[in-house]
This record gives structure tokens, sequence and C-alpha cells, in this order.
């Protein structure tokens, strides 16, 4: 199997002009999309465990095949952790990376994140900790819209608080989303880890590690104002 990562590739030479526009705009206006059904429906059920539990809730959003979700739960088993993730083809090669039978309690499951934050923000989940562990760059200068700060949803993944930590191998990515949150009055600090020392938490870091690529860590605490 090829293990090698392709490294990103973008028009863009540094963070994007329009982030500071962009994200005053939706932080100052309502998201109005409808929510789908289906995600209604996920998010109802997992939301009746979460309801229940008393102890810290954990969010890893964009999980993939869930490995990250079951790593996080390893590290923190006094908590209830949610992995969402959009792909039902990722959701459901989880099983291969299921690392459960010490005590964990997590949950993997398929739901628009577009949706699903907000219903979480609905809900008041009180979220500890918040994990953004592959975040789709969607490099090229005209996607913007389609990063998540870009997005109308971007509001309610700070809404949601907790602390932040978001991964990806494109530090573009990392300053832009230091730059919507200091909007919000939040400040982010960027590192470079050390992949001969950081264990791998998904797929796709354990091919940037393969392949040789640097990957970058942002960590904001969504409670704090600067």
């Amino acid at each position: 199997m090829n293990t090698q990562a392709r490294p990103v590739h973008s028009n863009q030479t540094g963070p994007h002009e329009d982030v500071k526009a962009v994200v005053s705009r939706h932080l100052n206006s309502e998201f109005k999309k409808p929510i789908q059904a289906h995600n209604q429906t996920a998010f109802d059920e997992v939301n009746a465990l979460v309801s229940e539990w008393q102890g810290p809730l954990i969010l890893d959003s964009c999980c993939g095949v869930g490995e990250s979700t079951a790593v996080i739960a390893q590290q923190h088993p006094d908590a209830l952790v949610i992995g969402v993730d959009k792909s039902a083809h990722r959701i459901d090669k989880h099983s291969n990376y299921q690392q459960g039978g010490h005590g964990e309690r997590y949950y993997v499951l398929r739901a628009d994140l577009l949706d699903f934050w907000r219903l979480a923000c609905n809900a008041n989940w009180q979220i500890s900790q918040h994990f953004l562990l592959y975040p789709n760059p969607w490099p090229k200068a005209a996607h913007l819209a389609r990063r998540w700060h870009g997005s109308p949803v971007w509001p309610y993944l700070v809404k949601l608080g907790g602390q932040l930590t978001l991964r990806s191998n494109w530090s573009t990515y990392l300053l832009e989303v230091a730059e919507a949150l200091s909007l919000s009055r939040i400040k982010a600090g960027i590192s470079l880890l050390d992949m001969h020392n950081t264990a791998p938490m998904t797929p796709f870091e354990r091919k940037y590690q393969d392949s040789g690529q640097s990957l970058w860590q942002l960590t904001a605490d969504l409670n704090a104002l600067n």
C-alpha cells in the first residue's frame, strides 16, 4: 500500500487576504441553512448519551475512520468522546482502527458538521476539548469559503468552546484559523510538531510522517477572551 502523502500545492503565498472580511461577515450574520433530516437523526441518537453523561465531553470533528477518536478516548478514559465525519465510506472502516477494551467511552457517527455543530450549540453541549485533526485545506485561493474558517458555520465552532486542537500539514491553514479566531478575541498558538517523537493519531498523519512532511498544530482556549 502506498503510504506517501502528496504535499499541499497552493496558488496562495500566505494567508488569504479575504479571511478577515469573510469571517467578519459570518460572525455578524445568521446561518439559516435547513438542518437535514439524517443529520438531525444522528445527532438525536448521540445527544441522548450526552444528556445523561456527567463527565468531560470531547468532540473529534472530521474524524475520518475514527482512529483518532479511539486514541483520544484511550488518552482520556474519564471522558465521553464523540467522533463525527460526513463520509460513510470512512466511518465504515472504523472497525479496522478500533481500540476499545480498556474502559474507553467513545462513539463514532456519520453527520455533516454544517448541521452537527449547530445542533450541538442549540443543545448547549459543554465540551472540554475539540479536535480537528484532518481539516480539508482546500488550498486553491478561490476555495476559501470551503475551509472551516471561511464557512458560515464557523461561528458555531467558536461558540462550542473547549480547548481547540487543530492539525494540518499546511501551515497557511493554521495561520488563517489564528486570524479568524483573533476576530473573536481568542488567541491561538501554532507549533511545529516533532514527527519523530509524535505518535500519529490518524492515517493521514502517518502518511505525513512516512513522506517526511511537516505537521503543524494550533491550540486555542475557545472559552477565553484575549
